[in-house]
């Protein structure tokens, strides 16, 4: 049951499939139980031991053992920076990293394409869903690099959440007309340029029903591996694109907003609410009011654009000055402002329907 390179054994049942090992490396996963050993040899389609490929019953994935940083064909995990990711030159061609397999699975689950893996041996087991997922969708030539987890330690930097990383490619952006078709509240957030807080406000929006998010010029990517993660992947369940300019930070006309993008989103019928303490702001009470009133009534608000300032500064005043309304959250022990993040859940959560 031997051959001349090595002998492969399944063990462990996930989700309905079985890892494949020899000695200590991963190499493929069975879609089936086997009875006993098989030789390479003798499965019905071919491994090659180099690339340590194994197929059985349709199934098929690469694990390619990585240990040193200068293998190049991990370099969008090791030597790109965010920007280089993007590829500014040619946005057609960038990529993103998702992290974890929370935030893979739903990448993928929305479409999005998968060049490459990179993934710590201890989480190969949990992650057969996945396997299989790209290997029905897009074929078994989709790499996947393992190693332990000092290893991708030392070639990362950084400790992977999960132990899990892929590489995908980017997507164009839709024009804010479509993201917003048939949306009645949105968010808007200027200049936002913490990614934790960015993945933190795409969570609630998805959380807590909001149509669509719109990021102006100069916001923090919400793609970022940072804020994708602690978005737990809902950027990709969520409508957002750019406003202000071409939906690309590259091409984006970072003078187009606040006053073009607010022109943009009073053409489309939206109320614009700038969310700031001002001398005539309304309360938080107030605009549940007018939202829930009859649609007669001269105040009431049908589609509603909230607006959420930098982190510090808070919202411009040239957008705070052509806003329909400013809105402050009501707060005690004298508190005059929240967290970008928990003040825009308060505010979804105050304004949903």
């Amino acid at each position: 049951m031997m051959d001349d390179t090595f002998t492969i054994w399944t063990f462990r049942s996930v989700h309905g499939h079985h890892v494949c090992r020899t000695g200590r490396t991963v190499v493929g996963i069975l879609a089936y139980a086997t009875t006993g050993a098989l030789p390479i040899s003798e499965l019905p389609y071919p491994c090659h031991p180099n690339v340590r490929i194994c197929r059985k019953a349709g199934f098929a994935m690469q694990f390619i053992p990585i240990d040193s940083v200068d293998d190049e064909r991990i370099n969008a995990y090791v030597n790109l920076t965010e920007l280089q990711l993007r590829n500014k030159l040619e946005p057609s061609k960038g990529l993103f990293i998702a992290e974890s397999p929370k935030v893979i699975d739903r990448a993928l689950a929305a479409g999005r394409e998968p060049l490459s893996l990179l993934v710590e041996e201890q989480w190969i087991d949990g992650m057969g869903d996945e396997f299989a997922f790209i290997d029905e969708h897009w074929g078994p030539d989709i790499p996947v690099y393992i190693g332990s987890e000092a290893t991708l330690h030392k070639l990362t930097g950084y400790r992977l959440h999960r132990g899990a990383l892929a590489a995908m490619r980017r997507w164009p952006l839709p024009s804010v007309e479509d993201v917003c078709r048939n949306a009645t509240r949105v968010a808007v957030l200027e200049n936002v340029v913490d990614h934790t807080n960015v993945g933190a406000i795409m969570r609630s929006a998805a959380a807590l029903d909001v149509d669509a998010v719109l990021v102006t010029p100069s916001c923090a990517d919400p793609l970022y591996r940072r804020a994708a993660r602690v978005s737990m992947g809902t950027v990709f369940q969520v409508p957002w694109t750019r406003i202000g300019g071409e939906g690309d930070v590259r091409t984006a006309d970072k003078h187009a907003w606040p006053e073009a993008g607010l022109e943009q989103l009073h053409g489309l019928g939206f109320t614009t609410v700038a969310m700031a303490l001002t001398d005539d702001s309304i309360s938080m009470q107030e605009l549940e009011r007018r939202l829930r009133s009859d649609p007669l009534e001269r105040d009431h608000i049908d589609k509603l654009a909230l607006i959420f300032g930098t982190e510090g500064d808070g919202l411009s005043h040239t957008t705070i000055a052509h806003a329909d309304l400013t809105v402050k959250i009501p707060m005690s022990h004298g508190v005059d402002s929240l967290n970008v993040a928990a003040s825009s859940a308060v505010a979804f959560y105050a304004t949903r329907k």
